[in-house]
């Protein structure tokens, strides 16, 4: 039987997209909302500091994200304590009328890294608070491991520093810890073409978040639709069974039952000419 598109169980939704697109940094809303239409995905990340009561920017972003077809996940972009990143969690829950958010912890403003202790201590106090936590973390297998065990419903780590473009730089450690658990794994952050979503798909990802990427490019709204091709393709490829690499050459017809030149009738020297 042929490889399909299987949907996308993450938390308590079933999606037919694979790829979660960001919010922030696009030209225009009109042109992120053409971005995120062209990209076919369902699920959008919105800040929370973007999206807090009372804010006319807030109100203008939310009138551009189609609530019948898009699901929006709030995160914590920004936070740089445990506290902070809880509080923010809350306010989207009040705000937007959700349940579930994207845990980001960071651990300076240079690097956005996260930082692993506030990381791992939010994601255990909003999971006692019901949340369902899609956590971003490093490519450490291990911190994958102390995150899933804290409950998250998604580890999501990160393919290299957000908005680096530099793709999935350490693809063994996103093995590893493919191995190592069992929730869904969303590469996140780092992603600059079409073929870093590839490639973190063909690892065995179960999905992509990425912003930069198609917000900055020259053409978001070409380079959105390409992301989200690409995501497809990469899980098609990672489940079709890929042949394997070789040092040498393997000809795409058999040699046995080919007829060589010298042999071939009408030749000089071969009877019946």
């Amino acid at each position: 039987m042929s490889v399909a598109y299987e949907p996308f169980k993450l938390g308590k939704y079933t999606l037919r997209s694979r790829l979660i697109l960001g919010t922030g940094k696009y030209p225009s809303l009109e042109i992120m909302r053409e971005a995120l239409d062209a990209s076919g995905c369902q699920v959008v990340t919105v800040a929370v500091r973007r999206v807090e009561m009372g804010q006319k920017h807030a109100e203008a972003l939310l009138d551009y994200i189609d609530p019948k077809k898009y699901i929006i996940l709030p995160n914590t972009a920004g936070c740089f304590t445990a506290e902070d990143a809880v509080r923010s969690a809350r306010l989207a829950r009040e705000a937007l009328e959700v349940d579930w958010v994207k845990l980001e912890v960071l651990a300076d403003k240079k690097t956005l890294l996260p930082e692993p202790l506030g990381t791992l201590e939010a994601c255990k106090t909003l999971v006692k608070d019901g949340f369902t936590v899609l956590c971003y973390t490093s490519d450490d297998p291990a911190m994958a491991r102390r995150i899933e065990d804290a409950g998250a419903a998604s580890v999501m780590p990160a393919g290299s520093p957000i908005g680096s473009g530099q793709g999935v730089l350490n693809p063994n450690n996103i093995r590893i810890i493919l191995e190592t658990v069992k929730a869904p794994v969303i590469v996140d952050a780092g992603v600059g073409t079409a073929s870093d979503v590839a490639i973190a798909m063909e690892l065995g990802a179960e999905g992509v978040l990425l912003n930069s990427g198609a917000a900055l490019a020259k053409d978001p709204v070409a380079m959105a639709r390409a992301m989200g091709l690409a995501c497809e393709a990469g899980y098609l490829a990672a489940r079709s069974g890929r042949i394997p690499k070789k040092l040498y050459a393997t000809a795409s017809s058999p040699w046995e039952g080919i007829i060589e030149p010298a042999q071939r009738p009408g030749k000089e020297g071969i009877p019946g000419e």
